[in-house]
């Protein structure tokens, strides 16, 4: 019996163990999946708790109740990946053999890589909304603040799902217009980039919604240090911008185990081939989600699209057939504006978002690169979807490879 081990039981590593569940012959195959946490997290739900529109309770599941039965779950944290002889050694000495091995680490927030940030302001008026300790803090200190100098700052890219803090801002807007007391926040967003977001057009249009909003942007600001006593960013060429209340999204990183296995780069990010998904060291390990170094977004839809290539790929590596280049780096994502209202991009590694109707031509319901009520709704369903049908590897009405329909240039 040939055997499959995925490290890693979020997102990208559920849906290839359904994935491969639902297409191999359990006779021939044992599947095993290996993760040290049992609570499975709605990630994108996090970004709604600091506003109480979500509880903690809204975003977390037990990570078993999404592993079909036919895959074996080990609760266990690993040592080491030895890939040169096709093995993993657990943190408890148990040594796991594979055929192939699927790496689906994801990534984590690595505060502690800017001097300042996790000292003495950390969860006192510094905070991130990226775990749900970070939210649920971030929650509480805002139902009693009366307004300041909020400053959200991203250190460094790439982060997971890169419009996250634009919605934040937005929401904070929002937030603090029903609280009443928007006259009395002045708001800033400070970023590497040089605009609202990677992409030249959506950021041009991003950009309009944070003048609109009132909202400050200082671009191409690379953070250096956090003077956490006098409540100032300080920039690497000492441009200093003063808070009263900074959300940082800290330098993301790859897991640890990448690192003490040799297999990434200094992100800890695995080298991958940007249209295969396969490891571009070893031919038996593919890489999947957050975990890989494709210029690429970070986020869940982005999975859902490299799990259906890769399912694909993994059924013709087995039977000695080439791989096929088909990831085009295919994103698609929500981003909540406020008052009920939301946008949609759809793009890829090529394409920028565009506006048109998705996802049928012409009819929608959803509105790309407008803001629209369905786009919220959209939104808010999404949880729904996420739990009953993309976890499971259902088969959902996007395809993998973005479709230009619909779309106008």
């Amino acid at each position: 019996m040939k055997k499959i081990l995925i490290l890693g039981a979020g997102t990208a590593g559920t849906i290839m163990a359904n994935k491969l569940s639902q297409n191999l012959n359990h006779e021939e195959w044992q599947i095993t999946i290996v993760d040290k946490h049992e609570t499975h997290y709605y990630q994108p739900g996090f970004l709604f708790i600091p506003f109480d529109i979500y509880s903690r309770n809204d975003v977390v599941k037990p990570k078993r109740d999404y592993i079909p039965t036919s895959v074996e779950m080990i609760l266990s944290s690993v040592e080491v990946i030895e890939p040169e002889n096709n093995r993993v050694k657990l943190t408890d000495n148990r040594i796991l053999g594979y055929d192939y091995l699927i790496l689906a680490t994801g990534s984590q927030i690595k505060p502690e890589e800017t001097v300042g940030l996790k000292e003495g302001g950390w969860y006192k008026n510094i905070f991130e909304f990226y775990t749900p300790e970070g939210a649920v803090e971030l929650q509480k200190f805002l139902k009693h603040w009366q307004g300041g100098r909020l400053v959200l700052n991203i250190i460094e890219m790439p982060i997971k799902c890169p419009v996250a803090p634009l919605e934040f801002l937005f929401l904070a807007d929002w937030w603090f217009t029903e609280k009443g007391i928007r006259d009395k926040v002045d708001i800033t967003f400070v970023t590497p980039l040089p605009g609202a977001f990677t992409k030249p057009r959506a950021a041009q249009i991003l950009g309009s919604f944070l003048e609109k909003k009132n909202i400050n942007l200082v671009a191409e600001y690379n953070t250096g240090s956090v003077d956490w006593e006098n409540n100032k960013l300080v920039s690497f060429d000492e441009q200093e911008i003063e808070y009263d209340l900074l959300v940082t999204i800290p330098t993301n990183m790859g897991s640890d185990l990448i690192e003490r296995s040799g297999m990434g780069d200094e992100l800890n990010f695995v080298p991958t081939h940007k249209h295969t998904l396969q490891s571009k060291k070893y031919e038996n390990v593919f890489v999947i989600g957050d975990a890989t170094d494709l210029p690429s977004s970070k986020a869940g839809s982005v999975a859902h699209f490299q799990a259906d290539v890769l399912m694909e790929n993994f059924l013709r590596h087995i039977d000695g057939l080439p791989l096929l280049e088909d990831f085009d780096g295919h994103a698609n994502c929500f981003i909540e504006s406020g008052f009920g209202k939301g946008l949609l991009i759809d793009f890829n590694y090529d394409v920028e978002p565009l506006p048109g109707k998705f996802p049928l031509p012409g009819v929608g319901p959803f509105s790309l690169l407008q803001e629209t009520k369905m786009n919220h709704w959209g939104k808010m369903m999404f949880r729904w979807v996420y739990w009953n049908l993309l976890l499971k590897g259902s088969e959902l009405p996007i395809e993998a490879q973005m479709n230009m329909a619909g779309k106008m240039r």
